[in-house]
Formats: structure tokens, sequence, C-alpha cells
């Protein structure tokens, strides 16, 4: 913090993310914002750990509104919210084996309904596309519009907005204590007390023990471990490889420098809330399951990193006043959409709050679907 722990605000938001500061960006012009962080910086267990890619067809067709929906903010964001976009050309192709052919017709079906631009890829240019493509692996669908995010800059983008916008951020202040009181709330940091009118609760993996100490009930929110690995191959594998799928949903892999890879044996192990560190069997998994597309050999694993992904029990995002404790607000279950839907959710639920309700596609999303009202 640079000015002293305030004794109040309008709205706490708990948690500094990127859900945390993309409402904090949204909100700050119009209400006073205080966020409290339990790290030293803020994003640095889903947000700071993302396989960073937009993809439409990513969390299912009931996320996609809001993915479609934050395109033009993340593709042409406002001059005065950054001077350069935040997506980067990728592509993405759904692979399956033969027998996974029904499978792969039923993803383009899905997707296509909702106006998605996917559509099937004959075997051959699949293996011209993908260089060492096993036998066996013929069935495909390209979804073109599949883009890279920079997680960094776009995270960096919201704490500056929210910053210009008055919002404050104080770290290592965990959520400690609150007590709902006649005009508002009284909360116990680690920083300090304040006292706040909402409570927004945006603490990931943290969400529902969050909403236990403001005398909320759970939603049932629960965090996995998904695990990535940076891998040189000895191979000459192209950077801008596209994002390769498993239409069953065994893995992924993008291209990450000239003969490297990204690559996640798409685990979702439970976990619980904290520091989540790869186990070594999940990446051993992940170059199993790669090798068995595409005959690269592995030269090094790089890096390997593990986040946590929370997810509400029906895999949608939560966002919205709770339905029985007054002044108590959601904004968590964002699974591992959270980065391609904030631009929307953020939006949303700072109308909500206090801003003016946003236009264009996002003002078409109707939130009713995501507010935590569905598991009163």
């Amino acid at each position: 913090m640079t000015a002293a722990f305030p004794s109040a605000t309008d709205v706490l938001i708990v948690g500094a993310g990127m859900a945390g500061s993309g409402l904090a960006a949204a909100l700050a012009p119009h209400r006073r914002v205080l966020m409290i962080e339990a790290e030293d910086a803020p994003g640095y267990h889903a947000t700071g750990r993302s396989a960073a890619f937009w993809q439409q067809s990513y969390g299912g067709p009931d996320v996609q509104p809001l993915t479609a929906a934050s395109f033009d903010a993340l593709a042409h964001p406002d001059p005065a919210f950054s001077d350069r976009p935040f997506l980067l050309p990728r592509s993405s192709l759904i692979v399956g084996r033969a027998e996974e052919a029904a499978m792969v017709d039923a993803f383009i079906a899905t997707f296509a309904a909702r106006g998605v631009d996917v559509a099937p890829l004959e075997a051959a240019e699949l293996a011209a596309r993908v260089p060492g493509l096993r036998a066996g692996w013929t069935a495909a669908a390209s979804e073109p519009s599949c883009r890279d995010i920079d997680v960094a800059a776009l995270h960096a983008a919201c704490l500056r907005a929210a910053r210009r916008g008055g919002a404050m951020l104080a770290t290592r202040a965990p959520l400690i204590a609150a007590r709902r009181e006649a005009d508002g709330w009284t909360v116990e940091t680690g920083r300090g007390t304040v006292r706040a009118a909402v409570i927004v609760n945006a603490a990931g993996a943290w969400a529902d023990r969050v909403a236990a100490a403001c005398g909320a009930a759970p939603t049932g929110i629960r965090p996995y471990r998904r695990t990535m690995a940076q891998v040189r191959l000895g191979a000459p594998v192209p950077a801008a490889l596209p994002l390769i799928v498993h239409v069953g949903g065994d893995f992924y892999f993008k291209g990450a420098g000239e003969g490297r890879i990204w690559l996640s044996p798409h685990d979702e192990t439970p976990a619980p809330p904290g520091d989540a560190a790869p186990e070594d069997i999940d990446v051993a998994l992940a170059i199993a399951r790669l090798q068995a597309v595409v005959d690269w050999p592995v030269a090094a694993v790089e890096r390997k990193w593990a986040g946590l992904r929370s997810f509400a029990p029906d895999r949608l995002p939560v966002f919205g006043a709770d339905p029985h404790v007054s002044g108590f607000v959601w904004c968590a279950g964002q699974g591992g959409f959270g980065i391609q839907t904030a631009p929307a959710i953020s939006a949303l639920l700072a109308a909500e709050l206090g801003a003016p309700m946003p236009g264009g596609a996002i003002g078409a999303i109707d939130p009713a679907a995501f507010s935590p009202a569905r598991f009163a």
C-alpha cells in the first residue's frame, strides 16, 4: 500500500487475482474500493500460472458467451487501459483417434450452433499441420479464432486501472473475521480492521472459506491442481504450433518457442487451497500422453509448475449477490476460464455494484445463469 490502511470503504474485494483486480478496475471510478490480498503479491496462485490462451470452446457451451463477449476488450482495449492488445495469434486444433470421431463431430455441432468458427479437418491436413503425428489420430476440428493471452499484461493493466480509479490494494492482508451489522460489515484483516458496505468474495480456491468466515453458506467450490511443463524437444517443432487439445480431455499443448512446447496432462486433482506444486508423476503422464500422439523426442523438461483451478459443482462461474447474506457478493468458481471471461464478468458484476450497465455483447448476457442463487 502507498497510503495508510483505510478505516472504511464502500466495497471490500477479498482477493486481487484476475477476478478481484478486474472487478476493481471496472468499479473503482464509481465506488470506494479496497482489495485485500493474503499473499505478498497479487495473482500468485491461479492468475500467475495460467496456460494463457483464449479459446471460445474452453469451459463448455454455457461459458462460451462470456468468452465471446470478452473478445473486444481483450483484442481492442481502450487506449487509456492499455496501449497494446492482450491477444496474440495462435489458433487451435481439437484432435481425437479414429474411434473418437463421433466426439469430434459432437464438438463441432455444439459450438457451431453457438456461432463459433469451428470446422472439421481432414486427416491429411491434420498430419500436415502437426508434424510427426502418429497413425490413428485422424479425427480433428479446427478452431482458428483461438488466441494466446498476455495474462501478466492484462492483470497489470487491471491493477493500474483500479489504482487510477482510486482503489487501494493491501497485500499480506488475509480476511480473518467479518461481522455483519445493521449498516454493513466490520472486517478484521491481517493489516487492520475496516468497515465496508459490501464484501466481494474473489478469493479463488479459498472462496468457500471466506464465505464461512462471513456467515454465508458455501457453494461447493473446490480447487483442483493443474500441471504444466515447458518441454524442449529433439524435433523442429515451430513456435507457432497451434494449441492442440484432445477431444476427450487427456492433454493439451502449444508451441512455446522453436522446438519447445507448453504441455499439460489436463489433470484435475482435488487439492486443498495453498501453493500448488507439480507432481513428477503428472509431468511423466503428460509426456507419455504427448508421445502417444506425436513422434517427438523429449530432450528436457525445462520448467514445471502447477496452479489451482476452482470449480462450482456445475462448473459455471459464480458471481452476484448471495441470496441469504445481505452485502455479501460472490466472484469465484472461474475454473480455468477466468482470464478469458474476465472483461465480461467484471463489467456485469460492477454494474450490480454501482457502475453503469455495459453495452454491446457483454450487456446482452443475462447474469442470472451465474448467480449464487442457483445453489440456494
